[in-house]
């Protein structure tokens, strides 16, 4: 690894071990119900900060509104927004952006964003931000926004090229991203590579490795397809057999996650971000076992004789 490699882990962190997760807005009371019981036993892991994902054209604009200002108001965890360029103007966009600094949110996650569903592929509103480089620069202007961005290690599928890729990486960064987080991969290696390509690009920001733990096989497949990412024939074969036995399933993405993770640890990354699915028994057991736990339970007073 070269020396600028070592310069960006060193940014990302050294000593403790940070985490910060993802969740979605909830679509019904059952599913919010079930996302605040996530979001109360991952809580005491004290996460560096808690985003909250963008529907394709905003279609969960008040939801994610409301989840991330509930998160930060009854955890006091620093939230963060997700916000995207898709069918909206900039003065809609810009809108959301200033309700959220009112509402006290200082983090938000920029991204393009997905093309609603149906739709041939992703075209730029004619009043709206273009880009996510476009986005973070507006975002800067409006106000003194913590602001995360997207990378991938494996290359966004629409990119021309590696090249390409990692240049609007640096264009984003240049605007005003003070992090970058990575959409999900499953090869220690691929992220450890793509880390001295943008060392040698000049990025120096921490690029943060978004991990996702697998259960199902078949559905990741689809999300690595949209994403670019790859999945490594040893770690599907790890799930051949157990389609009709999710709890050992639960226990081989445990253990395949905390094992990427460890690697990662061991080349000096200090900050993951989980991609929890608003699930948290998975992440609370990856994070156990890389060292990241809630506070032990004070010890009763022995009684006295």
């Amino acid at each position: 690894m070269g020396d600028a490699s070592r310069d960006n882990l060193a940014k990302v962190g050294s000593g403790t071990i940070r985490v910060s997760f993802e969740f979605f807005p909830p679509k019904t009371p059952e599913m919010e119900e079930n996302a605040w019981k996530s979001l109360n036993l991952l809580a005491p892991l004290r996460p560096n900060f808690v985003s909250v994902t963008y529907g394709a054209g905003g279609t969960t604009r008040d939801r994610t509104h409301r989840l991330v200002a509930a998160i930060q108001n009854r955890t006091g965890i620093p939230a963060a927004a997700h916000l995207t360029c898709v069918a909206a103007s900039r003065g809609e966009i810009d809108d959301v952006a200033r309700r959220y600094w009112d509402a006290g949110i200082r983090h938000v996650v920029a991204l393009r964003g997905d093309p609603p569903a149906g739709t041939a592929g992703y075209v730029p509103h004619p009043d709206g931000y273009a880009h996510a480089v476009d986005l973070v620069a507006g975002l800067r202007r409006i106000a003194d926004f913590e602001i995360s961005v997207a990378a991938f290690p494996e290359v966004h599928p629409e990119a021309r090229s590696a090249a390409a890729d990692l240049d609007n990486l640096k264009r984003k960064i240049d605007a005003g991203a003070r992090r970058a987080i990575t959409q999900f991969f499953f090869d220690p290696d691929v992220y450890l590579r793509f880390l001295d390509r943008a060392g040698a690009a000049g990025i120096t920001v921490p690029i943060v490795p978004g991990i996702l733990p697998v259960t199902n096989v078949a559905q990741v497949r689809k999300f690595a397809a949209a994403c670019g990412a790859a999945i490594p024939p040893t770690m599907a074969a790890q799930f051949e057999g157990l389609d009709d036995d999710p709890e050992t399933r639960r226990l081989v993405a445990a253990a395949l996650a905390a094992e990427q993770c460890l690697r990662l640890q061991d080349a000096g990354v200090r900050d993951f971000h989980f991609y929890t699915l608003n699930r948290a028994d998975l992440t609370l057991a990856i994070c156990h076992m890389i060292g990241v736990r809630r506070p032990a339970a004070p010890a009763l007073a022995a009684l006295a004789v």
